[in-house]
């Protein structure tokens, strides 16, 4: 026995090397908090913060125009004509154009409109109003084109050939007067012929000046007019 053992003298050292034991390396995993404090996560916070700047800057010319008018109040912007609130947006009534073509009072969205309301005859009082109305929008200067003149006739007799001159350009509807009053409204004591409407391209009637407003007036209402249409003028554009 003795003489195995002195035959192989790397024995003794082998025996304790196999008897120690094995050495492993842990690697651990990295936590989900780890994952978004590393290059990943910051690609897409910063993707999120990107997509709400875009809509942000999509929606900030509307939100803009209509916080002006809307949530600004008129006192703070001496502004001469009364802002409707609520809102009352274009009815679904019927219509008919001076040529008896069918349509619908919904037709008109998609721009700026300035209305007035007369029965066909068109006394002195409505003659005055078709003329301001005509005043006002050439005042507009290059932005005139942004706005349409309307006059809502309430009754069913003709229109005097008379105002043929004055109408050019001008859309001409006829409205039964009652459905007329479903929708628009005048001032306490007054009536719907004493007042302009202003309506939005969404087809909101939003705005009404004074009743039976003079040539004072009608100089305030361009101003109103003047800041409607700058306040929109990104995102309006002239046409349907």
């Amino acid at each position: 026995m003795s003489g195995s053992n002195s035959s192989h003298p790397g024995a003794g050292p082998a025996v304790a090397n196999a008897d120690e034991p094995l050495g492993l390396t842990v690697h651990s995993m990295p936590s989900p908090k780890q994952a978004l404090d590393g290059s990943e996560g910051r690609r897409t916070m910063v993707g999120r913060w990107k997509m709400i700047a875009v809509m942000l800057c999509c929606a900030a010319p509307v939100i803009a125009s209509y916080f002006t008018y809307y949530v600004i109040r008129p006192e703070g912007r001496r502004v001469y004509g009364e802002l409707i609130d609520p809102q009352r947006p274009l009815p679904a009534t019927s219509a008919t154009a001076r040529d008896g073509t069918p349509t619908t009072l919904r037709a008109l969205k998609g721009q700026w409109l300035l209305v007035t309301v007369a029965d066909a005859a068109c006394d002195a009082l409505c003659e005055r109003q078709l003329y301001l109305q005509r005043q006002l929008r050439e005042s507009l200067g290059r932005e005139k084109d942004r706005l349409d003149r309307v006059w809502l006739v309430s009754d069913d007799a003709p229109v005097p050939p008379r105002l043929d001159n004055g109408l050019r350009g001008a859309t001409v509807l006829r409205v039964p007067a009652a459905e007329l009053a479903q929708w628009l409204a005048p001032a306490a004591g007054h009536t719907l012929a004493e007042h302009f409407y202003v309506v939005d391209p969404l087809g909101n009637w939003m705005m009404r000046f004074p009743a039976r407003m003079d040539t004072e007036g009608a100089g305030r209402a361009k101003r109103d007019l003047d800041r409607l249409l700058r306040a929109s003028a990104s995102w309006d554009e002239p046409g349907r």
